[in-house]
């Protein structure tokens, strides 16, 4: 059995998003490799930022995420755009309703003054 995925960039959050998606081990990632891994995690309904891609590719390459060359993460984002237009559209989910605000009042409290009502005037 292959030790649990402990690699350089994949901090405790990362490591759970990857074992929910099937990568438990460093063979597991590195034979998906970052681009597959980083879209698992997307597909999977979480919400990884550029830089878990970047610290995947980091990881792979035994370096600091922010040490992975400016061309090779060009590369990485080109190739998480192209996978990411495979995906099918999102289902046709309606939007979520309007929130509205109920307002609860104690029974033997007064009511609150309407701020926009003349003050009255007793003569």
């Amino acid at each position: 059995m292959n030790p649990p995925l402990k690699m350089r960039n994949i901090g405790p959050k990362s490591a759970a998003w990857l074992r929910q998606v099937g990568l438990h081990t460093e063979a597991d990632l590195v034979a998906a490799g970052a681009v597959e891994a980083f879209m698992r995690v997307r597909r999977a309904g979480f919400k990884p930022s550029l830089n878990m891609l970047y610290a995947l590719e980091g990881a792979l390459r035994d370096c600091h995420w922010q040490e992975v060359p400016e061309a090779r993460r060009a590369e990485l984002v080109a190739a998480v755009e192209a996978a990411t237009a495979e995906l099918p559209p999102p289902r046709g989910r309606p939007a979520a309703a309007p929130v509205t605000t109920t307002h609860h009042q104690d029974e033997g409290a007064m009511p609150a003054p309407d701020l926009f009502d003349e003050p009255s005037r007793d003569d």
